[in-house]
């Protein structure tokens, strides 16, 4: 049989629709692997999302609308509800694909379908008595840096994003740009430090995730001219922000694990100032697409040496290593090695 005939379920999460309209880095990658499968001939591919998502794969869905959406859900229940309808099928399948954390992983002594998950981060290190219970499955990680050294993975294969819809900007703007999660471990007021340092005018962009945080560390600062804070953007909002950009601030207080930002922001030609901590050093080649910090004054120098980019290496940067197809080819080896174990086991 060719593989492209094997039947796939992704798994998506279901906070937001998938993919999301603005906020939703899980759903975006389980939207891109969807669409990049069926892209690349595989013929069999389901989608288990929201009911209201959108696929060019076969779509099944047990909640109507993800629960960071209506919040009249309560958030386990949906959790719940969702992946359990997915095990309850998972015979039709000859590959499960779970973009869903560690709660899926629990069904594994219950279903005789091989398991691939994809590990987005670990939200806690708790979360890891779950990953270490099964070790005899598959899983994948998105960068070599976000990685347990008791895991058994099979591969790293980097987040790919569509960049088809984001508009490569040869001429840099003339505003510092904060794009991500405003929470403290994406560092937002280091932005606004380094903002103020450099006497430059700041947008911030993005979904209040700690509201304490922004409350205490963001307001105080926002002015609606130098510094603004404009909420979330979908995809045609990030691509006008991204034309007003001069760089993008990404001092993370904690190890990034991928960073989406960082591979949107270079696909639009917009040089990235981040934290070297986790997978940034992975993404952001230092000196060429951006640079590397280990503090607020480095970044404000950092600001200083922007001109030095050439934009056209960032969008090179992503052509060559983060966008869908490359992600998707990196999936196809990932599949074949699980199908290659599961037929020698079997034996």
């Amino acid at each position: 049989m060719d593989i492209k005939e094997k039947r796939i379920a992704v798994l998506s999460p279901v906070a937001w629709r998938t993919p999301p309209y603005a906020y939703g880095a899980w759903e975006t990658v389980a939207s891109n692997i969807t669409e990049g499968l069926v892209a690349r001939g595989w013929k069999n591919v389901t989608l288990f999302a929201t009911k209201e998502s959108v696929t060019r794969a076969k779509l099944v869905g047990f909640i109507e609308r993800g629960y960071e959406e209506d919040k009249t859900q309560i958030p386990p229940v949906s959790i719940c509800l969702h992946i359990s309808k997915v095990m309850e099928r998972a015979d039709e399948f000859d590959l499960i694909h779970n973009n869903f954390d560690y709660l899926p992983l629990t069904y594994l002594p219950f279903i005789k379908t091989p398991m691939l998950t994809t590990i987005h981060g670990f939200s806690s290190p708790d979360i890891l008595r779950v990953y270490h219970e099964h070790k005899d499955t598959y899983y994948v990680s998105i960068s070599d840096s976000d990685r347990d050294k008791d895991l058994p993975y099979v591969a790293t294969v980097y987040n790919g994003i569509d960049i088809s819809n984001i508009t490569f900007r040869p001429k840099p703007g003339k505003k510092l740009v904060f794009l991500g999660r405003i929470h403290m471990d994406k560092g937002t007021h280091l932005a606004i430090d380094v903002a103020k340092k450099c006497g430059m005018d700041l947008i911030i962009a993005g979904i209040v995730q700690d509201q304490d945080y922004f409350d205490e560390f963001l307001r105080p600062h926002l002015n609606h001219t130098s510094i603004q804070y404009i909420g979330p953007v979908n995809p045609v909002q990030r691509d006008a922000l991204f034309e007003q950009a001069y760089a993008v601030i990404h001092l993370n207080t904690i190890p990034e694990r991928f960073g989406l930002v960082m591979a949107e922001s270079m696909a639009a030609g917009v040089p990235l100032i981040a934290m070297d901590l986790g997978s940034c050093r992975e993404v952001i080649a230092d000196g060429q697409t951006g640079f590397l910090v280990n503090s607020v004054d480095e970044a404000v120098e950092a600001v200083g040496k922007i001109e030095n980019i050439d934009r056209r290496k960032c969008r090179r940067r992503v052509e060559d290593n983060f966008v869908i197809d490359r992600m998707v080819q990196g999936y196809e080896k990932v599949y074949e090695e699980i199908f290659r174990r599961e037929t020698e086991k079997n034996k």
